[in-house]
């Protein structure tokens, strides 16, 4: 896709290495698709959480710059493999968890992608519909409501066929928009706003810290939900850009996103305050409290929001899906894997909201799928520090040609190294979820009501997977002219690249 392409040239790129001449995208494109993604309503409502678990406005604002912080410093590094090697995340992982062993990130963004993008979706096509009722009387039935879900998912799905241009062009408008809108929710609730809201939590009460580092990694999740997508947006930048400038972009365009969780952070403080039956923790009513505490010229904007949000971030979503989706079957182009993978995603939409009542079980299960994500990308950070930042683009893509052999074969395609890290990882992660009324793993009560599955996941997949790269160490050919970092090589053979496509061994 040449840069001189106009907007409306449907892009043909798949997973294979992009071209030179066609990665022309700059960090600040990185940091607008990626706080594009994050700066909509579905990140307000992640916002309110602190408030929902009992804590003053003080606690909340230092519970949200806690988990964005160390969420934002735990994604930044995963911006790299895109300009490195042209490609998304999930086949950069060849390289760590063998060539078969990638499937496992691709797998990851795909239920990721189809959890956030119903989300958005619902979160988006309530706020719309209720605004529209309480401004013009739109009537607040299913039939409305699967209207506003269909123009959402059928947009979204449109802009994702014509690709990353189009993708980035909305985005541009978006990022401003939005920003404009939240801004303008200043204005709107100033005047009722009390940043001396003190929460439900007494003084010393035994709730507080679970509570505490509860809020925290609901919002930690946000930027850890991207982990697996940066290298779909990053793999048009050059790689001779500077990795501060890349790793920068996408650090950034997290912690921007203070402007998202502050408005469902104060908005949610002031329902508390004035609206408590919305935030009851039995059957919380984010959007409700919002409509009912908003003065009757920001129905518009919440409108608005809904709109440009559910846009947002539903495109950043499905992109990667119908990317990931393509690589882990080839004979889908990009385009056909979009659509079939959009198509079976608006079905979902409309199953779960209607028919099976999902929208609470897709959020915890969208809790869960970033439990075992989260693993993976330390797993991926500490690969490129061990390898030095350097990798062979050309034996990353033995999957994708059909193909065997190459420096990322390993055992069989599979590298059990980084299998066993992640496996064990997210296992014990899984077991240490407590999200009370939603999951509780069986040894989630341990920590005293704190969910540390996390934090503890992070922990074993960075110790687990130095300790087998020492003690198993990997042939000395996967680190390149440099030689490993931290750990030691072995001089073992690597097989040659053979197969269906190969024109002659590697």
């Amino acid at each position: 896709m040449s840069s001189n392409a106009p907007l409306t040239e449907i892009e043909t790129h798949g997973v294979e290495r992009i071209p030179d001449a066609d990665r022309t995208a700059r960090p600040l494109d990185l940091f607008r698709v990626a706080f594009g993604g994050a700066n909509t309503f579905a990140t307000c409502v992640l916002g309110a959480f602190p408030i929902l678990f009992g804590l003053s406005f003080w606690q909340g604002l230092a519970a949200t710059l806690l988990g964005l912080l160390v969420g934002a410093l735990i994604l930044a590094p995963l911006s790299l493999f895109g300009p490195l090697n042209g490609t998304n995340n999930a086949v950069s992982s060849s390289a760590h968890l063998g060539v078969h062993g990638r499937v496992v990130g691709s797998f990851l963004s795909l239920l990721t992608a189809v959890a956030f993008f119903s989300i958005s979706v619902w979160s988006s096509g309530d706020a719309l519909v209720g605004g529209a009722h309480r401004l013009v009387g739109l009537p607040d039935t299913d039939l409305s409501y699967g209207v506003a879900y269909a123009l959402f998912a059928v947009l979204v799905l449109i802009v994702c066929v014509y690709g990353f241009r189009f993708m980035l062009f909305v985005n541009k408008i978006a990022v401003a928009a939005a920003s404009l809108l939240f801004v303008l929710g200043v204005i709107a609730f100033a005047g009722d706003f009390d940043p001396s809201y003190p929460g439900t939590l007494a003084a010393g009460d035994p709730l507080f810290w679970p509570s505490f580092i509860g809020a925290a990694l609901i919002v930690l999740s946000n930027p850890v939900s991207f982990g697996a997508f940066l290298g779909d947006w990053s793999r048009y930048i050059p790689a001779s850009t500077p990795r501060s400038r890349v790793m920068a972009a996408a650090f950034l365009s997290q912690v921007a996103t203070v402007l998202p969780f502050l408005f469902g952070l104060t908005t949610a403080s002031i329902i508390a305050a004035r609206a408590a039956q919305y935030v009851d923790p039995a059957a919380p009513n984010y959007v409700g409290g919002l409509l009912a505490i908003a003065p009757t010229w920001y129905f518009v904007p919440v409108c608005l929001l809904a709109l440009i949000g559910g846009m947002s971030t539903g495109t950043t979503s499905l992109y990667g899906t119908g990317l990931d989706f393509s690589s882990v079957f080839p004979r889908f182009s990009r385009v056909q894997a979009t659509v079939f993978i959009g198509t079976l995603s608006i079905a979902f939409i409309f199953l779960g909201r209607f028919a099976a009542n999902l929208t609470q079980s897709i959020s915890t299960f969208a809790t869960l799928i970033i439990t075992c994500t989260a693993p993976w990308m330390v797993i991926m950070t500490l690969g490129y520090v061990t390898r030095r930042g350097w990798y062979d683009p050309d034996a990353l893509q033995v999957f994708n040609r059909r193909q065997r052999g190459g420096r990322y074969w390993f055992s069989h395609g599979w590298n059990w190294r980084g299998m066993t890290a992640w496996l064990a990882a997210a296992a014990l992660a899984l077991l240490f979820v407590n999200l009370p009324g939603q999951f509780v793993g069986p040894l989630g009560g341990l920590a005293g009501g704190v969910d540390v599955s996390l934090p503890l996941g992070l922990a074993v997949a960075a110790v687990l997977y130095l300790a087998l790269l020492a003690l198993f160490p990997e042939p000395r050919e996967v680190y390149g002219p440099e030689g490993p970092r931290l750990v030691r090589a072995v001089d073992t053979p690597v097989p040659p690249i053979v197969g269906a496509t190969a024109e002659q061994p590697v």
